[in-house]
């Protein structure tokens, strides 16, 4: 999907927000502790290249989902470590090996297929996954997990790290998080070869259990400024919101009473009304449920009234403002603040969702440049 830079829809990145952001983090844990950056799609739709580009010297290595994102890093001159957290296939190994990639390994299945394929393992950096209850990937005995070391080792393969992930370190009730927490610790003490680097703290753990981080850290989507839990957990420090989502008016018109507006005529004036439209839509990652909801225009909240389109929308305004007036979908403008929480709130969703569905449509500009990325 081609960026469609000569619209006025855009998102405008805080890079040194994004800065502050990871300072903050890495004051309140173990200064020994390293710190990857998770930057996977596109920092959760920050742009991974900018931003891994701009934290480079705040941070020990990056994390990602895919082959295809560690390359693109890669190729964009980013030197550091990189690691996979989703499964690559064996028949992958190449781009791993080629561009100095670290691989998650999850299963014996996955060693036997690259057996069978005939498949080098020599040299290839990696780290096991144990599935300690997130129930996606991963080892779930010491038994399964030191053979799945020994016969990589016996391959040649070079073994990291070995990781998990809570699945509840967001939320107020502990009782899951202290259950992974105590299988992940057991099977690492039970590994007869242990690797160096053992980790499990995603940005919820970081930011509330930091007592329980071993020897890394992912720091995801805090690193934009977000809250990891939503509203369910209290941020115990400052965090800067990076992302900023604005448009402009398009067009303005004044419609008579009972007038209806957008697909399916969900919406009809009460009275007569000013309708303004802009340019962005579904497609864009500004979903149909979001009617009803509300944007920023001269600092006031002007509610999104008909049916979301694919291109465009359409507000209710309090009088008529000339077309290029700026519009906020995210973000500061005069007294009043939208987040990505209160759309995630309106969408039933959470803010990583937002975030990511803000598709590459919209064009990336980071503060202080003057080109989109």
């Amino acid at each position: 999907m081609i960026s469609s830079i000569h619209r006025p829809t855009q998102a405008v990145i805080d890079l040194e927000a994004i800065g502050h952001n990871i300072a903050a983090v890495k004051e309140h844990i173990p200064s020994e502790t390293f710190v990857y950056a998770v930057v996977k799609a596109n920092a959760y739709g920050h742009g991974a290249v900018a931003v891994a580009r701009s934290v480079e010297d705040q941070v020990d290595g990056f994390c990602v989902s895919n082959i295809d994102e560690a390359v693109e890093l890669r190729q964009a001159g980013i030197t550091k470590e990189i690691l996979v957290l989703g499964v690559v296939m064996p028949n992958q190994l190449g781009y791993a090996k080629e561009y100095d990639i670290v691989l998650t390994i999850a299963s014996l299945d996955w060693y036997a297929l690259a057996e069978r394929e005939g498949m080098s393992l020599d040299g290839l950096r990696c780290h096991i996954k144990i599935d300690s209850g997130m129930g996606r990937i991963g080892v779930r005995t010491s038994v399964d997990a030191n053979q799945l070391i020994s016969s990589l080792k016996a391959a040649g393969a070079l073994v990291e790290g070995v990781f998990t992930h809570f699945a509840t370190a967001d939320e107020a009730d502990t009782q899951h998080f202290e259950e992974q927490l105590a299988t992940f610790k057991k099977i690492v003490s039970e590994l007869s070869d242990c690797p160096k680097r053992v980790h499990a703290s995603n940005s919820a753990t970081s930011l509330w259990h930091s007592e329980t981080i071993f020897s890394a850290v992912r720091l995801g989507i805090v690193i934009y400024g977000l809250n990891p839990s939503g509203r369910e957990l209290t941020l115990p420090y400052r965090l800067k919101p990076a992302l900023e989502l604005t448009s402009s008016i398009i067009h303005v018109k004044e419609l008579e009473a009972n007038a209806a507006v957008g697909y399916g005529a969900t919406y009809r004036s009460q009275e007569k009304e000013v309708i303004a439209t802009i340019p962005i839509g579904y497609a864009d990652g500004w979903t149909r449920d979001m009617q009803g909801f509300e944007v920023l225009v001269e600092g006031q909240r002007c509610e999104i009234v008909g049916r979301v389109s694919m291109d465009q929308l359409t507000i209710r305004l309090p009088e008529a403002y000339p077309l290029g007036t700026p519009v906020t979908l995210i973000g500061r403008n005069g007294a009043e603040e939208i987040t990505a929480t209160d759309v995630a709130d309106k969408r039933q969703t959470i803010n990583y969702e937002v975030l990511c569905l803000l598709s590459d449509r919209i064009p990336r500009f980071y503060k202080g440049e003057t080109h989109a990325k």
